[in-house]
């Protein structure tokens, strides 16, 4: 007897449909699956008729043919086993095969016939009414997980038992109403650190509210012990909510990579990823055999810090380029071509020479030789990708030992929050969310300079040797101080401070990056 079972695969960041055909018929006694899978979804085939056996169904000795079509769509992970033991179930005459249509299953089955949790769930239940189902059943575990998507009826199960018994009518399964305001209240109460805690470097913390009102790449160079890493952590705390739109999209790409929280579905806290510099370079972008999402990826609509930046591998570091002009990682793997999101800030901290004191010659023992090369580590194209470069100085007893509490997170946030208005009502009707997104034109018309700021420009561009791409991200962070001021007009000190902040890598890189 035949029946097919709807499932999902991922493949890359993003669910394809799946039919699981199930043929039960008289022959030698064999249990064959077909359709391109991988070594986790051949396991299934002991994993299903053990799981039948433990809840009391009868195992025939005939020939059982699965086939998991399309078969040129590789099939990876456990999530198969809910759905294959049903179509087997309903093959065998346990189950209406009308009972199943419209039905989506996922979901890891034990020995004993209990369910386990899968990742992804997310994005298939997302996917799920596009696919033709009008419900989806999977693990109690990722019931909260796929109860955030509206579209389809997500239902949660505890065992292979409770689907057969839902499937023929004898009992209701498990429901979940799921508050996005709600996680967003208990994420939000969870302490961050705090901007208040940092003591002294005004520059510093006016250079990290310009790059989150923008969305802006920053580069934090100092020494050791000046705050450049505590600054950096507390980037998190000031930028904006997300929204529900952008809130499903991060979760998603968590979801697939297995790091949702079971107690959280819904990320609506942005990211902030902060990887150690041993990273490799499929880590870093994503990849792999079967390739999954990376940390650019995971850092989609948030923060990616890179602490001690030149201590990264040169390879590893280049991969960044592409992600921070385009959004976008492109992988190409024997299995496929993948797109992964990548809409992240940037934010690096380094240390000016191995020792980390240079140019302070009272204490740097570093040779000029040895700055150079620790510095080489940074390619020129890399940093001309990086909109503001700040310096964290060396904070004195007096700004230490100062009783009074710095600026808060909540009161700069609250600042961004407003400039950050100012750019979603003038652009829109565009494909751009924050300044940091403009490109060709569009820098031309939303950053238009003065008669007098366009001189202040031509003077720095031909002083500071500046590149065609240095030039529109000057003009962009100017335009992210204006919205901060509340101007509709980019002013010449917006332009002097904008310009300012490409001033450190000069005194670093001896004036040989112009930018």
């Amino acid at each position: 007897m035949y029946a097919s079972v709807s499932a999902a695969a991922i493949c890359g960041i993003y669910a394809k449909k799946v039919l699981v055909e199930a043929d039960v018929s008289d022959g030698l006694p064999l249990f064959t699956m077909v359709g391109y899978l991988s070594s986790e979804v051949r396991e299934a085939a002991d994993r299903v008729r053990t799981a039948l056996k433990n809840c009391g169904f009868h195992f025939p000795p005939k020939r059982i043919t699965v086939s998991l079509s399309p078969a040129d769509l590789r099939k990876e992970g456990s999530g198969f086993d809910l759905p294959i033991a049903i179509a087997i179930l309903i093959a065998m005459g346990y189950i209406p095969q009308d009972n199943a249509d419209g039905i989506l299953f996922a979901g890891e089955l034990g020995l004993g016939g209990d369910l386990e949790g899968i990742h992804g769930i997310l994005e298939i239940a997302a996917k799920a009414s596009l696919f033709g189902a009008h419900t989806i059943i999977v693990p109690c575990a990722n019931l909260a997980e796929g109860s955030v998507i509206r579209s389809v009826q997500v239902l949660g199960a505890s065992g292979l038992q409770e689907v057969v018994e839902f499937l023929t009518g004898r009992l209701s399964l498990h429901t979940l109403e799921v508050d996005p305001e709600e996680i967003r209240k208990k994420q939000e109460s969870e302490k961050q650190p705090d901007f208040s805690d940092l003591r002294g470097q005004a520059s510093l913390r006016r250079a990290a509210e310009i790059a989150v009102c923008g969305m802006h790449n920053l580069l934090i160079i100092g020494p050791p012990g000046s705050g450049k890493t505590m600054t950096a952590r507390r980037i998190a705390s000031i930028l904006p909510q997300m929204s529900l739109e952008e809130s499903l999209e991060v979760s998603r790409i968590h979801s697939i990579a297995g790091i949702l929280p079971e107690d959280q579905p819904l990320m609506m806290i942005r990211p902030f990823r902060s990887p150690h510099h041993t990273i490799t370079s499929a880590a870093l972008a994503g990849g792999g055999v079967h390739p999954r999402p990376g940390e650019v990826s995971l850092s989609h609509r948030g923060v990616l810090h890179l602490d001690e930046f030149p201590e990264f591998a040169p390879g590893v570091l280049e991969i960044l380029r592409q992600p921070l002009e385009d959004g976008k990682v492109f992988l190409s793997r024997s299995s496929g071509s993948f797109v992964y999101p990548a809409d992240f800030m940037l934010v690096a901290s380094m240390n000016p020479c191995k020792c980390g004191y240079y140019p302070d010659r009272r204490r740097c023992r570093c040779s000029e030789r040895d700055v150079r090369r620790y510095l080489g580590r940074i390619s020129q194209p890399l940093l001309d990708r990086i909109d503001i470069c700040a310096d964290a100085e060396c904070v004195s007893y007096e700004e230490l030992s100062h009783k009074a509490a710095s600026e808060s997170s909540a009161s700069i946030r609250s600042r961004i929050e407003r400039a950050q208005k100012r750019q979603q009502d003038r652009y829109a009707l565009t494909q751009f969310r924050f300044n940091s997104d403009l490109t060709g034109d569009a820098v031309a018309k939303y950053c238009y300079l003065g008669e007098h700021e366009e001189q202040l420009m031509k003077l720095a561009f031909e002083k500071m040797n500046l590149t065609g791409r240095s030039y529109s991200r000057i003009l962009k962070v100017a335009r992210s101080i204006a919205d901060l001021d509340g101007e509709d007009t980019i002013l010449e000190h917006h332009l002097q401070e904008a310009l300012r902040f490409r001033t450190p890598d000069r005194k670093y890189w001896g004036g040989e990056y112009g930018a």
